[in-house]
């Protein structure tokens, strides 16, 4: 059951103001004013290693620009791209992921859409691991993605983590010590959200117990969450 449980809670939605990290002030700035089109660039690209949270941006990007009612449409690398890409007015909002996945087709695909978007007064956002000009992409696409703002993204460090967990336990009331956080990081998947998820399960496990989150009550969680072995 534990399993079960574990499988289907659904990560925190992302947003920009969940989005922690240190020295990204700047970045999440210009997000929230491409969001708004606020004096903004239209077209900023995010590098980073895998993990730092690119995704998370590009979608709480996006969700901030629906909210603002603009027409927003993320696009990623699989095999509808082409067609979606053709499909997206010159005025929406768009975010490309994982730009060094794209395939030949799939790039011009993207490059006419960004030539579209200047045109229309619309704006993208894209990502990927390297700065534009050391993907390994067509000359005139990376180029495209150089026009704007580019910023790394800088990858949370364990700290980081720590003070997410605590703050999300203080405002569901939960005194969270730093050897449970301690040993999430060490034994659970160490991306924030998954980690933010495991807190929330782990407060109505603990509530429903009578029980306050500790080292035995993690344990004995993960164990139960485990796969069986054949």
């Amino acid at each position: 059951m534990q399993q079960l449980i574990l499988d289907l809670a659904p990560p925190p939605a992302p947003r920009l103001d969940n989005f922690v990290g240190t020295g990204n002030r700047e970045l999440l700035s210009a997000l929230s004013a491409w969001a708004t089109q606020r004096e903004s660039e239209p077209f900023i690209y995010l590098w980073g290693e895998p993990g730092s949270g690119k995704t998370h941006l590009l979608q709480a990007a996006l969700a901030d620009a629906r909210e603002m009612g603009h027409m927003a449409f993320l696009l990623q690398n699989d095999l509808l791209l082409e067609v979606e890409a053709a499909a997206i007015p010159g005025d929406a909002h768009v975010a490309v992921d994982d730009v060094n996945c794209l395939n030949p087709a799939q790039q011009i695909a993207v490059f006419a859409l960004f030539n579209r978007l200047k045109e229309g007064g619309g704006s993208m956002l894209s990502a990927g691991p390297q700065p534009p000009m050391q993907l390994d992409l067509r000359d005139d696409l990376t180029t495209r993605l150089g026009w704007g703002l580019t910023y790394r993204v800088n990858a949370l460090s364990d700290s980081d983590k720590t003070t997410a967990l605590q703050r999300h336990a203080r405002n569901r009331g939960i005194v969270l010590a730093p050897e449970v956080c301690d040993y999430l990081l060490r034994h659970y998947r160490r991306d924030l959200p998954s980690l933010l998820n495991l807190l929330d399960l782990l407060d109505r496990e603990s509530l429903a117990l009578k029980r306050p989150i500790t080292l035995p009550l993690v344990r004995n969680l993960l164990l139960a969450s485990a796969p069986s072995q054949p």
